[in-house]
């Protein structure tokens, strides 16, 4: 039963956070990072490729609970202090995370503490709290409208710092980003992530407005949903709007180039748009029909995920950091020193990095059964109606 100014769920939305999460977890934890099919890889600066949808589509969905969430929230006298303490414990988990699991294992074979010095303060979940709680407040001073000017300032002002301040002729290179400068300014060098190898942080403060712009657009479409009954006239509109969106980001890109890791804001919108295509035939598929059985089994697990998915996203990635302290001798190492494996490595190498053919079958293989693990204990938190929430 749905309690007084709380929204009714909508199933498509349960389905479409759900199995965005599940991808996550796929292109998260392949067996092995030089093994992996193409779509199932980040592009490499420039472009987007299916595992390029899988962050934005995920603040897309944040944007759809708050339009849910949001009417509850506001109704309340504690608006500001609910809102402030979701987005500083969204944010402290994202650093919990990064912090995990506190410990490492030095050249000597002992247990050191880490390098706190060196702890990365952005991260995925960081930027999913500050894109919440800005669009929150955002949304609870003004209102429809106010969100799609918000929106709107938030992408065009984007683009217009980074031609201002990036590096003439070359603003959305690595080098010539303006963003960059910002989080060092702010968070410190010692404080970004290096997987480009230099300080460089593809979740940082700068790029953290055009993801605002994002959630503010999955509100928005999240009211659409909320207000209107699953029909033709409401897979119509998502569909339309979705081809006005990927028409503008084509024209956009022409200027400002599709990119994930500095958030542009034609990329906004042509993930935007991709989401509202896939929730369209969501809505279609399981709460206009009645889906086919193998289809419905699918659209169950996602939901499942659905329910869940904050915890079962930490869960994904606290608990191979976790595992990855115990460990045992494998062999002997190239310099004739003991080697170690723990136990994710050992799965991998042991069983699916020996499946026939194509190395990167037995990488995606290894993906799919953590998949499979984590979705069990999805469907047994939703049957049992346990829901985690912060």
């Amino acid at each position: 039963m749905t309690g007084a100014g709380a929204a009714p769920r909508r199933r498509a939305l349960d389905v479409f956070r759900g199995a965005t999460v599940a991808l996550m977890i796929v292109v998260n934890n392949p067996g092995s990072w030089n093994h992996l099919y193409a779509p199932l890889d980040h592009a490499a600066w420039n472009g987007c490729t299916p595992t390029d949808l899988v962050f934005p589509f995920f603040l897309f969905a944040v944007g759809n609970a708050l339009a849910l969430m949001l009417p509850r929230l506001a109704a309340a006298p504690a608006f500001w202090q609910r809102v402030a303490r979701r987005t500083a414990l969204i944010f402290a988990i994202g650093l919990f995370l990064n912090a995990c699991p506190f410990v490492r294992w030095d050249a000597a074979g002992e247990l050191v503490a880490r390098d706190w010095g060196a702890l990365r303060i952005m991260g995925v979940l960081q930027r999913i709290a500050l894109a919440f709680g800005a669009a929150a407040v955002i949304v609870h001073l003004g209102g429809r409208r106010g969100a799609l000017i918000a929106a709107a300032v938030l992408l065009l002002g984007y683009w217009a710092a980074c031609e201002a301040w990036g590096a003439a002729g070359d603003v959305y290179s690595l080098g010539g980003w303006f963003g960059t400068a910002v989080d060092r300014a702010l968070l410190g060098v010692s404080h970004l992530y290096r997987g480009e190898g230099v300080p460089f942080d593809p979740e940082g403060l700068a790029s953290t407005a055009p993801a605002v712009a994002q959630v503010l657009l999955g509100w928005w479409v999240g009211e659409q949903v909320r207000r209107e009954a699953a029909g033709p006239a409401l897979v119509a509109r998502l569909c339309l709007g979705a081809v006005a969106l990927l028409a503008l980001a084509w024209l956009w890109q022409l200027e400002m180039p599709l990119n994930k890791k500095i958030w542009t804001s034609s990329y906004v919108l042509h993930t935007t748009g991709l989401a509202m295509l896939a929730l369209a035939v969501l809505i279609q598929l399981v709460e206009i029909r009645r889906p086919p059985r193998g289809l419905a089994f699918w659209a169950r697990a996602c939901e499942a995920f659905g329910r869940n998915p904050l915890f079962i996203f930490v869960l994904s990635g606290f608990l191979p950091r976790v595992l990855g302290l115990l460990r045992w001798r494998d062999g002997v190492g190239a310099d004739g020193q003991p080697a170690w494996i723990t136990p994710l490595p050992w799965l991998y190498g042991h069983v699916f990095a020996h499946l026939p053919g194509d190395p990167r079958l037995g990488s995606l293989a290894y993906a799919l059964a953590l998949l499979a693990a984590f979705g069990a204990l999805a469907w047994w938190l939703d049957a049992r109606r346990i829901y985690i929430r912060v």
